[in-house]
C-alpha cells in the first residue's frame, strides 16, 4: 500500500519531531520522511499518516514514537572517522590528566560521545585512552548517548562486520577485538576490557544532561547539522556547562560554533575548550 503524505500530515509529523528531538525536517526531507515512516504504517497496519501520527502521540504509543525517530535518524559513522580528531585527543590527555587530578590518588577521566551512533566513536576514544593510560591506574569512563535505540542496540553488543573494522589499524584490531567463529565468520567483536570502559544510555540531547560528573572531554561530531540555529546554541551552551574547566568539546569539520552565542575558546577548527 502506498501511503500519501499530506502537507498538514508532515507539518504536524515535522512539528513533533522538532519540538521533541531537535531535528529540523525542512521540506527537502518530506520524501524521506514518506519512505522512512511508511514502512511504520505498513508494519503497524495505519490507515494514514493523520492515523500515525495520533498514535505517536498517546501514551500507549510512547514505542512506536521512539521507532519513529529510530526510522528518521541518519546514523552514518566509523572508526575513527575524522581522525585527526583522534591525534588531537592524544596530544590533550596526558596533560589533562595531569592539570585536572593534581593530588588524587586515582585520577578521573570523563569523556561524553554525545550522538554516538552504532559505537565506533566511543569505542575508538577508549582504544585511544587505553593506549594512552597503558596500565596507569586512572579511573576511565566513556558515557555515549544517542537517541535510536535501534543504533544503541549494534553499540552495546560491540560487533562488527570485517569492512566496518577496516580503519583499525592491525596491531589495535588484534589488541582489543576478538575474531568471530563459525556463525560469526567474518565479524569483529569489541574485546570485554575496552566495552566497560563505555557506558551506553538512551538520551535526547534536547534535555537537560542529568548526570553524575562533569566531563573533561565532549565528543559531538556531526549532530548540530540536523538541527536549526536556536537549538544549536542552547545545545552548546548546555555542553559548555558539563565540561570541567579546561575541558574540551570535539564537533563535526562540516560544523562550527561561529555565529551562535557561547562562551568556549575556539582551538582550531571544530574544536574548542572551555
Amino acid at each position: 500500500m502506498v501511503y500519501e503524505l499530506k502537507d498538514s500530515d508532515f507539518e504536524k509529523i515535522r512539528r513533533l519531531v522538532y519540538e521533541q528531538c531537535g531535528i529540523n525536517l525542512h521540506e527537502g526531507k518530506k520524501e524521506l520522511v514518506k519512505a522512512r515512516l511508511g514502512k511504520r504504517l505498513r508494519q503497524g497496519n495505519f490507515r494514514s499518516f493523520a492515523d500515525y501520527y495520533r498514535y505517536v502521540t498517546t501514551e500507549e504509543g510512547v514505542s512506536e514514537f521512539v521507532a519513529m525517530i529510530d526510522s528518521l535518524s541518519t546514523n552514518l559513522t566509523s572508526f575513527f572517522r575524522e581522525d585527526s580528531h583522534f591525534r588531537k585527543l592524544s596530544e590533550i590527555v596526558p596533560d589533562i590528566i595531569k592539570t585536572t587530578n593534581n593530588g588524587h590518588r586515582r585520577p578521573k577521566l570523563r569523556v561524553w560521545s554525545a550522538g554516538c551512533s552504532t559505537g565506533e566513536e566511543p569505542y575508538s576514544i577508549a582504544i585511544i585512552l587505553s593506549e594512552l593510560v597503558n596500565g596507569n591506574n586512572i579511573d576511565m569512563k566513556i558515557l555515549a548517548t544517542d537517541i535510536s535505540t535501534k543504533v544503541l542496540k549494534t553499540a552495546v553488543d560491540g560487533i562488527y562486520p570485517k569492512e566496518r573494522v577496516k580503519n583499525i589499524p592491525a596491531q589495535l584490531l588484534r589488541k582489543y577485538f576478538q575474531i568471530g567463529q563459525k556463525a560469526w565468520s567474518g565479524h569483529y567483536r569489541v574485546k570485554r576490557e575496552l566495552r566497560d570502559i563505555v557506558k551506553f544510555m538512551r538520551f535526547n540531547l534536547m534535555k537537560d544532561p542529568q548526570f553524575n560528573d562533569d566531563f573533561e572531554i565532549i565528543f559531538c561530531r556531526n549532530v548540530m547539522i540536523y538541527f536549526d540555529r536556536v537549538t544549536q546554541n542552547n545545545l552548546v551552551n548546555r555542553f559548555y556547562d558539563r565540561l570541567k574547566k579546561g575541558g574540551y568539546l570535539f564537533i563535526g569539520h562540516s560544523e562550527s560554533l561561529t555565529g551562535l552565542t557561547h562562551r568556549f575558546k575556539f582551538i582550531e577548527p571544530s574544536i574548542y575548550r572551555k
